[in-house]
């Protein structure tokens, strides 16, 4: 990937052009760019442009102290703020050693989950209508908005709630929060519904995806693709069951995975994932037991000189994040392992024999987002 590039003269032959899709175009999903080398609608190259969208948040992490880092963490996948929250508050309890209440761990895991299923649902119906299904847009969107009224209710914010504290959660969640999440839990199955009916079975979504920026498993690992979009080539490999964190031990549920690699089971993929979601956080409403929200931690936070890293299962794939401190209230370094950037590597390679339509089509069934690209 690069920050810019050269016109190469000696590649573009007399039947060949090149041409900018983005960064402002809306199927490209934000600010992304892809320079393409063209024959006629053939995508003959692909380079990727990054760093549109880069606000320094690993630099700035350097100069704010433990807690302050936290809202930052919102701005990364800004679709699944309350993983990257879980992420990055648990790399601070592993190196402190610190107990997090159960009460707090159980809220944890239902925010999470809740965060996964908002995620998946923006990239549904992006998707859907990256390839003209405009009716398809609005279940999802309508069933996230409620998922968003919940994140409201817990932490008075809807897109970036910054609920996750070192040692647990802001605060606890209100009484009505759990008859609403109910609700929302029993209406997710007729979302899920229509979305099968009006895209997954219809014949132009099919046409338009099936065999579409086919990937193969033995590619997807050796560009180190992660989260969905591997389990769509048929590895059932997710942190929460290869090396759980948290209590995600504690819940039974499946890892999805389809066979074909391409766009269709990127897309089909979500879908299940979202039912397994629904399936945990149904337990840990089960489980979760009453008591404090917050361990006691100290007032000013200082880690021991050192370093650790912590990885979670965020919607787009492995999320990790590598703190060294020099002993002080502030990181020396804070790194951010980002699934959109390394997924974001595949797009040259699905790139390549493609027409720009299917590009549309490759592009929003890989699922990045630009704010953890260019952290």
């Amino acid at each position: 990937m690069a920050l810019g590039f050269r016109f190469d003269l000696e590649e573009l032959a007399a039947d060949t052009i090149m041409l900018n899709m983005g960064p402002q175009h809306p199927s490209t999903h934000g600010v992304y760019r892809a320079v393409l080398t063209l024959d006629g609608e053939k995508v003959v190259k692909l380079e990727n442009v990054v760093g549109y969208l880069h606000r320094g948040i690993e630099k700035l992490a350097e100069d704010r102290t433990y807690p302050q880092i936290i809202p930052y963490t919102d701005r990364l996948d800004y679709l699944s703020a309350m993983l990257n929250n879980l992420g990055y508050v648990q790399a601070v309890e592993k190196m402190m050693e610190i107990e997090v209440p159960e009460r707090a761990e159980h809220l944890r895991i239902i925010m999470a989950e809740l965060s996964r299923m908002a995620s998946h649902m923006v990239m549904i119906a992006s998707f859907s209508l990256d390839v003209a299904g405009w009716t398809a847009w609005f279940p999802p969107f309508r069933e996230r908005e409620k998922i968003l009224d919940l994140f409201e209710m817990a932490s008075g914010a809807r897109m970036l709630p910054a609920y996750m504290r070192i040692g647990g959660v802001a605060s606890d969640v209100p009484p009505k929060f759990f008859p609403a999440l109910e609700r929302f839990l029993d209406s997710l199955p007729e979302m899920i519904e229509e979305v099968k009916g009006l895209i997954v079975g219809n014949e132009i979504f099919i046409g338009r995806c099936k065999g579409v920026g086919k990937l193969d498993l033995e590619t997807a690992l050796a560009y180190g693709v992660t989260g969905p979009n591997l389990r769509a080539c048929g590895l059932a490999f997710d942190l929460r069951k290869a090396k759980p964190y948290g209590i995600y031990p504690r819940f039974e549920f499946d890892i999805p995975t389809l066979p074909n690699g391409d766009a269709y089971d990127r897309f089909v993929i979500r879908l299940l994932e979202i039912e397994q979601s629904a399936r945990i956080i149904r337990q840990a409403m089960a489980q979760i037991p009453e008591g404090p929200v917050q361990a006691k931690v100290p007032r000013a936070i200082k880690l021991p000189k050192g370093e650790v890293y912590h990885q979670i299962e965020s919607s787009k794939g492995i999320l990790g994040f590598y703190l060294v401190s020099d002993g002080g209230n502030k990181p020396y370094r804070l790194h951010i392992h980002s699934p959109s950037f390394v997924n974001l590597g595949i797009m040259p390679k699905l790139a390549e024999g493609a027409i720009i339509q299917d590009l549309v089509v490759i592009i929003a069934s890989i699922d990045f987002v630009m704010g953890e690209v260019d952290r």
